[in-house]
């Protein structure tokens, strides 16, 4: 497709597919990337302007597809290179970019480099690709256990993940040199830019210090305390080198980063311009339902953005983290400190507020000045699957954490398009994971029919936002309206107000009411709610 001259990811809406479970047309149970091509459509009509896609490559799925085996592959399971090209052939025909998944931190134990590395002995050429060490130190794993695994010839190697994920080491030239071979080759078909994921841990610190104690990376948020395979200076000119390739090709094509920050001061490096692009904003991901802790989020954000001039997309939603109208219908004291039994997805959960909530979340997403991306089933509304039987569970989390830990698989389960029983019009026959019941009123095809669906509300923000002045990339201005709304204005003449608490509002002075995420009660803003005014 045609790539833009300008920064176009400065204000796109990018959906990410997690192609898994979007939608199967092989009917083998799991997404394609056919299934895909099939649901442009959707896509098209929901306004997007692009979607990442979740690794799609050769993997034996240890993770997910993030165990890579071949980097410049398409997995059989989700079709074939030609099906790629299909897919960016008409998803451009349709004016929606396709921004790729790369795993530069680590890949699968199949990677061809790997298997090299475990035929030859110790300190060969072959192990110098990865981390091998006759001692380990004391780091853990991100997914719970120790972050080393010992092999028969007595030598250990390091995997911040699973053990099925070894790391690279990135201070050997043949690993730099594979990258940039990779970011070309997807180049070359088209593709509008890369996600990183896990972006600040290529590099580890040399010799390898132990970690100090009480400072290990939690589950699904690195970057909380400094650790030495975080942040490494040897990061910044890496992502410039990158920088280089990308500009080498015509169009604006985009870097967004998977990195964890704790605040502005962690993010501030990579923002400089000649590097990476964007920064993933989490911040908002882990905060419970609180006006106040929403805006001071928000206000670090917009600032480390004005500061920098760098673009740090807002986030309320992914594969690794339990969807909002979960998150935002538990008791919000859980989401700020986690019980075991909360852990386990044992919890009570009042879908009909969170949906309330979630709603107005997506409001407020939208309205925000930037960027902003949307996980796959969050236009649908769909709640975290919490009752996935043990057995079926494939998420490494829950095993490595002793089944402490339910793991993402609930986030995971694929979309229903149609109909009142699983698989809801997915595929042909039995889903790779198990879809819940109850979830026909949640169909695609049902929203599509009402008009005060969520999927609705989604379709008419998006459109609202295109052809609005006011919305994208710029500022924001605060107006005080109490202590449990969060209200703003965008020139000209946007006023974005969600009321967090309870109680219902007074609507400030406005003209009409372009969009609302549940009803009104005349000039009163009920709990919960969101509203668009002009």
């Amino acid at each position: 497709m045609e790539f833009d001259s300008g920064q176009w990811w400065r204000d796109a809406v990018v959906y990410q597919v997690y192609p898994r479970s979007f939608a199967d047309v092989s009917g083998d149970g799991e997404g394609d990337l056919a299934g895909v091509v099939s649901r442009l459509e959707h896509l098209d009509r929901l306004g997007v302007d692009a979607i990442w896609l979740s690794p799609f490559y050769p993997s034996p799925m240890a993770d997910g597809g993030y165990d890579v085996a071949d980097y410049r592959g398409v997995d059989p399971r989700y079709g074939t290179p030609a099906d790629f090209d299909r897919l960016v052939a008409e998803a451009g025909a349709r004016g929606i970019k396709v921004i790729v998944d790369i795993v530069p931190n680590h890949c699968s134990v199949a990677h061809p480099w790997f298997q090299e590395a475990l035929a030859a002995p110790p300190g060969s050429p072959e192990r110098e690709r990865f981390i091998f060490r006759d001692e380990p130190n004391n780091w853990h794993s991100v997914f719970g256990g120790p972050a080393w695994t010992r092999l028969a010839d007595g030598q250990w190697y390091l995997h911040l993940f699973d053990s099925a994920q070894p790391d690279w080491n990135w201070r050997h030239p043949d690993v730099a040199a594979l990258f940039e071979d990779v970011l070309r080759f997807w180049l070359d078909r088209g593709v509008a830019g890369f996600r990183i994921d896990v972006a600040a841990m290529l590099f580890k610190q040399e010799g390898l210090p132990d970690v100090a104690a009480g400072t290990q990376a939690a589950p699904l948020a690195p970057g909380a305390a400094a650790v030495p395979y975080e942040h490494q200076p040897e990061l910044l000119e890496l992502y410039r080198s990158w920088r280089e390739i990308l500009g080498s090709y015509p169009g604006e094509r985009v870097m967004v980063a998977e990195i964890w920050f704790a605040g502005p001061a962690q993010a501030r490096p990579y923002l400089k311009g000649d590097g990476l692009d964007q920064l993933f904003n989490f911040r908002l991901m882990p905060l419970p339902w609180s006006a106040a802790e929403f805006r001071a989020v928000i206000d670090d954000s917009c600032l480390l953005a004005a500061e920098t001039g760098g673009s740090v997309p807002w986030v309320l939603g992914n594969h690794d983290v339990p969807r909002m109208v979960t998150r935002f219908g538990i008791d919000q004291e859980l989401v700020r400190a986690p019980t075991d039994e909360v852990l386990l997805g044992r919890v009570e959960v009042d879908i009909a507020l969170g949906t309330r909530r979630a709603r107005a979340a997506a409001l407020l997403l939208l309205a925000l000045p930037g960027a902003a991306y949307v996980y796959q089933g969050d236009e649908l509304g769909l709640p975290e699957h919490l009752t996935i039987q043990d057995e079926r569970r494939q998420d490494p989390m829950f095993e490595r954490t002793a089944r402490t830990f339910i793991g993402r698989d609930g986030c995971r389960v694929p979309l229903p398009w149609s109909g009142e029983a699983p698989p809801y019009g997915f595929g042909a026959g039995a889903t790779w994971l198990p879809q819940p019941e109850g979830w026909g009123a949640l169909t695609a095809a049902r929203q599509d029919a009402e008009p005060d669906s969520t999927l609705a509300l989604y379709r008419a923000a998006l459109a609202e936002r295109r052809r609005n002045p006011a919305l994208g990339d710029g500022e924001l201005a605060w107006l005080e309206l109490g202590p449990e709304v969060l209200a703003f204005r965008r020139e000209p003449g946007f006023t974005l107000v969600a009321n967090f608490g309870d109680e219902p509002v007074a609507l400030p002075a406005h003209g009409r009411v372009l969009l609302a995420s549940g009803p009104l009660d005349g000039d009163l803003l009920p709990g919960s709610t969101a509203v668009w005014l002009a």
